[in-house]
Formats: structure tokens, C-alpha cells, sequence
């Protein structure tokens, strides 16, 4: 055949260490139909300061791949929450082999046509805090590219006509293909009329979707006669792929015809059910009566098989052949991203008879659904039971609805199909399933009553149960709970949805406490946080005791935001807010760095200097909160104003000491038991912030700086200013063989120096 090479590529994107789904790295790609390779190269660097990261330590990497959706993962080994079901999916971990690159192969032959999601991550860390900007952090940039080869012009098999093919000597194989439509019970393929130089030296390989592999279905034509494959409740509106493969080391031309047969189970002519009420036929409850004016013991007119009004089946499989039963459509309401409901016409309780089941569809639109999670729930109505031992069972099922007519054992599984399985009964009347990242297409739910008795279960007589379904597609699972915060995440135009839990719960949906806070830790660090504010009110008595009114307003502003941000920030069930929290969490930090500002601007001691002081703590402000609204993260937030306030301070305090000739501040006291201890205590709670706080000692490390920033401000305020003394005569000037005798109140700005006059000239 003839190949075609497509390539696709994705930005490399930033790597973070896994807490929860909402962490990873997502990544989408599509495969199109007739692809018989697709080979992801994985490339994987480090970057640490826009250079290469050769000194970045090797951690491994983790990438998932799944068809369909996004995968679920568990790395943690989580417990996920009750009614949930996993599907699967593949992993694969990357190790290094250069200092600061390397690259992984993934093949797949012949996968699923459609979207496929690649999920990475790095491995869970100790969670330390950083102070953003302190240094440079190692990144780790994960790039997938995807390189696929494709068939085109393969040959198209239609049903009930014969394809002549002869294999030549050098050809090992013939690909074909059928589409088959829904309302499909069977396949069947024949090879006929196979002559070869060995009999017929052939193996026939089924397989739907994608060309067949080693493993798929297979039957050797050698050893069967007629050549026949055959495949029960195949995938509707689906490509089924049909491999002739000749024996190695075959010699000669082998010819043969190949042909496709389809069992069509919505033609009456085929598979005619017999005439039902029209209202058990379309399983509505007794509460709604019967449609179309019809009592439940009348029947309807009987119909040509031609009817197009006659009800779509279903195939059932059975030892005495074929059935089939109607489906019932859903109607679809979409009330917000991920967030849509599945409502059933006379619904939403759902009559189950006694003889035949009960099969809905429910449609989720491709990509658009695959991100959120597919909730069921069914309840018993017991009261319809009429004191029967009644089970009723549902198989929810892919592509294909699964109902068998063995009443010996319930199972929603065959060799090509799997499903889950739903049951109620007097005892257990409510059961739930959910679907987290569902894949997308018809998903098909089949109700079915049985009896149990000694011997298993039978068919009821004359019950029929009453059960109520709801089906909905929601964004996360119970919204994530009171622990958690389901989070809209999106990678380029795809969107799903994943649940960021908090204080210490885990799983998929934060449902999982082994590691979870207790209500009295939560009350601990709630209070530690906000009460080790009080720390703030021995500065601000220093400071009105020193008559510095300005710092003791900034004090206030801090202690009072910082002790109910605190108490907003919490993650537990502990907290409390008196205004949003982007205006707690602003405040916050204004009032800290305000602090740092308005004491070292007070320690400077600016006002005989520059008389207008106030001016740099209106600057201030009006800088920090600009540089706050940028970046309240950022590590210059913090360093630059207060390295722009000790500038200041440093050139006062040296202009002082160069005009008295002496050191300021002028007391050995004061630098041994002020400026000394109140330095270190500032330094101290600088390395704790920057290089200790974690998220797990974050409760007990912040409330030590909140101690230590508080303490270190009552020892670096200055103490009161002493007031000026009023200026006595100033020292007569002597000249050259004269003494100049100036007016005094001239000099002290009394007079008006324009009618000044000088007392008198002396001579030496």
C-alpha cells in the first residue's frame, strides 16, 4: 500500500511536581484513521537561568497515555471515592542519559484513530515555599512530538458482495476495511474459493477501528472450512478492519475472494419482536398511563415491516437466536461547562418488565465531554415490587449495548466488550457509578429484572420494577467536597476539569483523610497565625510612647490585616473572612512592607535634615503598592524598598558622623542592646521566610517570623527626639584686626533685615 507521514509537535512546557491532578502537564493530539504506527518522541531538557541546567539534579519524569481521554492517575496510591470507576491507561517514566537532555520512543502500532492525551509530571517533593526570585529555580521542559504513518486507498469491503484478490509471491498480506452501521448484531467475513500451492495457506484477522495486530481476533483458513470469522455485537459506526495474512515461506500466487456479511437487526424482516402495549414498549411508568390513549393490556395495529415509525432494536443474544428491543433517546441539557444532564422522555422513572429489558443511550460530543466525570444513579421504587425478591441490573456499555438472556450469572462483559454493572434490590435500593474522563461517543445503559431463587436467578412473572435514573455529566466528583476546590483547567483549546485538595486530603475526589488535618490542628494553626500578631503591640506602644504616630498607624494596619488574612488563608474548615480575599491578601502585604519602610525611614532620623520627611512615606506607600499590584510574590518586593530605606538610613547616619566627628548613633548602649539584637532578630526571621518555611511547618515557621519581624521592630525604633533647644547668642566673629559685632536678632530671624543695623564695630 501507499504510506503517508504526518508529524505533529507540541510547545515544550514547564514540568511541577504531582499533588494532584490539577499539577500535570496535558497535552493533545489526534490520530487519523488508517494509522498503522504512531511514534511519540519524548524530549526532555533542563533550564536553570535561561542557560542549560547541567548542574540540575536527574529526577524522573512520568508520562501517561490514554485514547480516548485523559487518563486518571494515581500516582500517590490514593483511594478514590465510593461508586468510582478507574479506567486505564498506560505509563511510562524517562530517565536521563545527558547532563541536562533526554529523549524517550513510545510506538504503538496500529492505534485507535481519534484524540489522544499525554499526561506528565514530576515526582511528588518535600513542598518547600521559595521565595520567588531568591535563585535560580531548575526547570524541567517536557516536549512530545508525534510522527505517524497512515495507508490511504484501502480497499473498502462492501456487505453481500464478493472481492476477487490474488497475492502475489512478494506481497505477505491484504488489508481491507467495512463500515458497519448501528443496529448491528454480527460481522461476518468468509474467505472463499482460496487456492494456493499448500491448500489455503491464509490467516483471517478481525479487528475494529484500527488494522488488526498479532493479538486480535484470528482463525487459520487452513485449518477451518469454510473460512469464517465471525464477531458478535460489534462497535456501531465504527470501521472494522479485515487482515489476510499469508503463512511465511509460502511459495507461489495464492488467490482468493473475501466477503462481509452483516446481520441488520432493525429490519423486521429479519428480526421481527412480537407486538407489545405501546406503552410497556417504550418501558414508561404506570404513573404516566399508557401512550396514545392506549390501556396497558391494548394493543396497537399491527404495522408493515416498512414502517418507519417502528421502534429502533436492539440485538440480544440467545440460544434461540436473535432479539430485539427498542431504545429510548435521552435529551441532552447543557447548563454549563461540564456541567449537563441527560433527561429520558416520560421519565424520569423508568419501567422495567419483567420479559425483556430497558435500554437507553446517552451521546457525550467528542473532546467537549471527555473532561468532566459521567455520573448514574438508580433508584428502586420498592413499593413496585409487590413483595418479590426483585434485582434489577444495568449494564452500562461503550459504542454497544450488552443485554444477554443468561439468567445464570449477570455480567455486562464479553471477550471484546466491557462494561459496569449497576443493581438494586429491596435491600441495597440505590446505586451509583461515575465515570471521571468518560470517553466520548454512545454510552448505553440496559435495565433487566430478575428473581432470586435457590438456583440463581429467573425471570419475574408478572413484576415489573420501577426504578428512578438520573444522568448527568458534572466537572469534578461531589464538586470536590469541603476539602477540595474543583478547578477548570485548560491546554490549548481542550478544557477538563480536577480537584486541588486541602489540609491533607488527597484522592480524586479529596475524599481520601489518612494524611487530612484534624478539626484541632486546623484551630491550632488558625490561631498561631492570627495571635502571633499580637506580637505587633509592643512597637506600637514604643512608638506612641516616642511620639511616632505615623509608624504606630502603619503597625495597626498590619497587625489587623495580617491577623485576618491569616484567618482566610487557612485550608481547613477554620476560617474566616471579613472582606475577599485578594483585598485581605493586598493589605497584607502593604502593611508589612510599610512596616519595614516607615521604621527604617525612622531610624534614619531625617527630619533636621530634610523637612519635608513626610514625603518619602507617601512615596513609599505609593511605590510599594505599585510594585505589589505587579508581583506580590516577587522576592525585589520585599528586598528593594528596604534596601532603597537602609541606603537612606546609611547616608544619614554618615552625614551625622562626619559633621560631629564622632560615630552614630553616639552610645555603645545603644548599639549593644538595640540596634544589635533588633538586627539579628530581623535577620533571623529573614533566613526562616527565605530557607526553612515549608507547607508542612508553614503554620508554626510563619508565626515565628510574625514574633521575630514584631520583636525586631521594638528594638530598632528610635527612641523619642529630643526637643531643640532655643538658640543662644552665637560666638562674636573676629576679623582681620577687627571684631564684628552682629545683631542677634537678625541672625535669629527676628528682624526684618532690611532695617538691621549693626551695634558697633569694635577694634581689636
Amino acid at each position: 500500500g501507499l504510506f503517508v507521514t504526518d508529524y505533529f509537535t507540541r510547545t515544550p512546557r514547564k514540568l511541577s511536581p504531582f499533588r494532584s491532578f490539577a499539577s500535570i502537564e496535558l497535552f493533545h493530539f489526534h490520530i487519523p484513521e488508517d494509522t498503522v504506527i504512531a511514534v511519540w518522541n519524548l524530549i526532555t531538557f533542563k533550564e536553570q537561568g535561561g542557560t542549560f541546567g547541567d548542574q540540575c539534579p536527574d529526577r524522573s519524569i512520568t508520562v501517561y497515555f490514554r485514547s480516548g481521554a485523559p487518563s486518571v492517575i494515581n500516582p500517590l496510591h490514593t483511594h478514590f471515592p465510593r461508586d468510582t470507576a478507574v479506567p486505564g491507561s498506560f505509563a511510562l517514566t524517562l530517565t536521563w542519559t545527558l547532563p541536562n537532555r533526554t529523549t524517550g520512543v513510545f510506538n504503538v502500532t496500529s492505534p485507535l484513530p481519534g484524540d489522544w492525551f499525554l499526561a506528565a509530571h514530576l515526582p511528588k517533593d518535600e513542598g518547600k515555599i521559595s521565595v520567588k526570585g531568591l535563585y535560580e529555580e531548575c526547570q524541567y521542559l517536557f516536549q512530545p512530538q508525534l510522527i505517524v504513518q497512515r495507508l490511504v486507498n484501502i480497499a473498502v469491503l462492501y456487505p453481500g458482495h464478493v472481492t476477487e484478490q490474488s497475492m502475489a509471491p512478494h506481497n505477505r498480506s491484504c488489508l481491507y476495511k467495512v463500515f458497519v452501521p448501528s443496529y448491528t448484531s454480527r460481522v461476518l467475513v468468509e474467505v472463499l474459493r482460496c487456492r494456493g500451492a499448500e491448500g489455503c495457506p491464509l490467516w483471517l484477522r478481525v479487528r475494529a477501528k484500527a488494522p488488526p495486530l498479532h493479538n486480535s481476533t484470528t482463525l487459520d483458513c487452513r485449518e477451518h472450512t469454510p473460512c469464517q470469522l465471525a464477531q458478535d455485537l460489534p462497535f456501531w459506526q465504527h470501521w472494522y478492519y479485515v487482515l489476510v495474512e499469508k503463512h511465511p515461506g509460502v511459495p507461489g500466487t495464492v488467490s482468493f475472494q473475501v466477503t462481509v456479511q452483516l446481520t441488520d437487526c432493525s429490519r423486521p424482516s429479519l428480526a421481527r419482536p412480537p407486538f407489545l402495549p405501546s406503552s410497556a414498549s417504550m418501558n414508561m411508568p404506570h404513573s404516566f398511563g399508557s401512550a396514545g390513549g392506549l390501556a396497558l393490556g391494548d394493543s396497537p395495529p399491527p404495522t408493515s415491516p416498512n414502517d418507519t415509525k417502528h421502534p429502533v432494536p436492539i440485538p440480544v443474544t440467545s440460544h434461540a437466536g436473535e432479539r430485539c428491543w427498542p431504545v429510548r433517546p435521552t435529551l441532552r441539557n447543557e447548563l454549563d461547562t461540564f456541567s449537563v444532564h441527560f433527561y429520558i422522555f416520560f421519565g424520569p422513572n423508568v419501567s422495567v418488565p419483567p420479559d425483556r429489558p430497558a435500554v437507553f443511550v446517552i451521546n457525550l460530543l467528542p473532546v467537549l465531554d471527555s473532561g468532566g466525570v459521567l455520573n448514574l444513579e438508580l433508584r428502586l421504587n420498592v413499593s413496585s415490587l409487590c413483595g418479590e425478591n426483585v434485582t434489577v441490573f444495568g449494564c452500562l456499555n461503550h459504542e454497544v449495548p450488552l443485554t444477554s438472556s443468561d439468567n445464570t450469572s449477570v455480567t455486562c462483559e464479553t471477550e471484546s466488550l466491557a462494561g459496569f454493572l449497576l443493581s438494586v434490590n429491596a435491600t441495597a435500593s440505590l446505586s451509583r457509578l461515575r465515570i471521571p474522563y468518560p470517553q466520548t461517543g454512545s454510552w448505553y445503559l440496559s435495565l433487566r429484572s430478575l428473581c432470586a431463587t435457590e438456583h440463581g436467578f429467573e425471570p419475574c412473572t408478572n413484576v415489573t420494577a420501577e426504578v428512578y435514573l438520573r444522568a448527568y455529566l458534572s466537572p469534578c466528583i461531589n464538586d470536590c467536597g469541603i476539602y477540595g476546590q474543583c478547578k477548570l483547567l485548560r491546554t490549548n483549546n481542550y478544557l477538563y476539569a480536577a480537584c486541588e485538595c486541602k489540609a491533607g486530603w488527597n484522592g480524586w475526589g479529596c475524599t481520601d483523610n489518612s494524611e487530612a488535618f484534624s478539626y484541632g490542628f486546623q484551630l491550632l494553626s488558625t490561631l498561631l497565625l492570627c495571635l502571633s500578631n499580637v506580637m505587633f503591640v509592643p512597637p506600637v506602644a514604643i512608638a506612641v510612647r516616642s511620639h511616632y504616630l505615623l509608624e504606630a498607624a502603619v503597625y495597626i494596619f498590619t497587625m489587623f490585616f495580617s491577623t485576618f488574612y491569616h484567618a482566610c488563608d487557612q485550608p481547613g474548615i477554620v476560617v474566616f473572612c471579613i472582606m475577599e480575599y485578594d483585598v485581605l491578601q493586598f493589605c497584607d502585604f502593604l502593611g508589612s512592607l510599610m512596616s519595614v519602610w516607615v521604621t527604617v525611614i525612622a531610624m534614619a532620623r531625617l527630619q533636621p535634615i530634610v523637612k519635608q520627611a513626610s514625603v518619602l512615606y507617601l512615596l513609599g506607600a505609593m511605590l510599594l503598592s505599585m510594585a505589589l499590584q505587579m508581583d506580590r510574590h516577587g522576592l525585589w518586593n520585599l528586598l528593594g524598598p528596604s534596601l532603597f530605606a537602609l541606603g537612606i538610613m546609611a547616608v544619614a547616619w554618615t552625614a551625622r558622623t562626619i559633621r560631629r566627628r564622632h560615630c552614630y548613633p553616639p552610645t555603645w548602649k545603644r548599639w549593644a542592646f538595640y540596634l544589635c539584637p533588633g538586627a539579628l532578630i530581623a535577620a533571623a526571621a529573614v533566613l526562616l521566610y527565605a530557607f526553612v518555611e515549608t507547607e508542612e511547618n508553614y503554620f508554626y515557621i510563619h508565626s515565628i517570623w510574625h514574633l521575630l519581624i514584631a520583636g525586631s521592630v521594638g528594638f530598632l525604633l528610635p527612641p523619642r527626639a529630643k526637643p531643640s533647644r532655643r538658640l543662644g547668642p552665637l560666638p562674636r566673629r573676629k576679623g582681620c584686626g577687627y571684631q564684628l559685632c552682629v545683631n542677634e536678632q537678625e541672625e535669629l530671624g527676628l528682624v526684618d533685615p532690611a532695617v538691621a543695623s549693626i551695634n558697633s564695630i569694635c577694634t581689636s
